[in-house]
């Protein structure tokens, strides 16, 4: 990669700004190349102690190194520095994910989701953590709003109606089934949700008689 033809520094070479240095970061991280995204970050946070995300960088590549208790005090400083980024308890969370302990990756992709309603890697970090403590009120609530937002998404939106099935609430998960078939008539695992839940309708209008 040509540096200067994409319009990035070589922050070996140039002191950069701070959001250069971020960039060039992320950038070193998406190719595994850690060491150089180590000192990017740790540059970008010399050159502006107050700003977050070179600690969220830091803690990114703590994570994917496995080194979870490092990833989590760098997301923590993140937090210290700004109270509303999302992105650091959404570091947090996933952290918590990797050690197990859902609770806590439960309340910390719901910070990041009240902050950032539109993060769906959180939403999805968040539906994981409910399946393993098996409780969906909250995900339900989140993939509604984010639905508001991004209503055309058939992934999302098929999760919502299978948690509806989970929590009965078999005609709301049936309008939804509606939704994506008139989107995608295609749509198998649609088709075979909606005869089931079609079904459980049926089954409980007969009770109701």
């Amino acid at each position: 990669m040509n540096m200067k033809q994409n319009g990035l520094v070589d922050p070996l070479n140039k002191p950069g700004t701070c959001d250069q240095l971020q960039e060039m970061g992320d950038h070193y991280i998406s190719i595994g190349d850690h060491l150089q995204a180590k000192q990017c970050y740790e540059k970008a946070a010399m050159l502006d102690p107050d700003a977050p995300e070179p600690y969220v960088g830091l803690g990114i590549l703590d994570l994917q190194r496995g080194y979870l208790d490092d990833a989590e005090i760098a997301f923590r400083v993140a937090c210290r520095l700004d109270p509303n980024c999302s992105r650091a308890y959404a570091g947090m969370a996933m952290a918590a994910q990797k050690n197990a302990d859902y609770k806590k990756a439960f309340e910390m992709y719901l910070k990041c989701l009240e902050l950032d309603t539109d993060n769906l890697a959180a939403l999805l970090g968040l539906f994981q953590a409910s399946c393993q403590m098996g409780s969906f009120a909250k995900v339900i609530h989140y993939l509604e709003l984010y639905l508001r937002m991004h209503p055309q998404d058939i992934s999302v939106k098929f999760t919502l109606a299978a948690l509806y099935v989970r929590e009965s609430h078999f005609e709301k998960s049936r309008q939804a089934l509606l939704d994506i078939l008139t989107v995608d008539p295609e749509n198998k695992d649609a088709e075979n949700l909606l005869e089931e839940v079609d079904l459980k309708l049926s089954q409980t209008k007969q009770v109701g008689v």
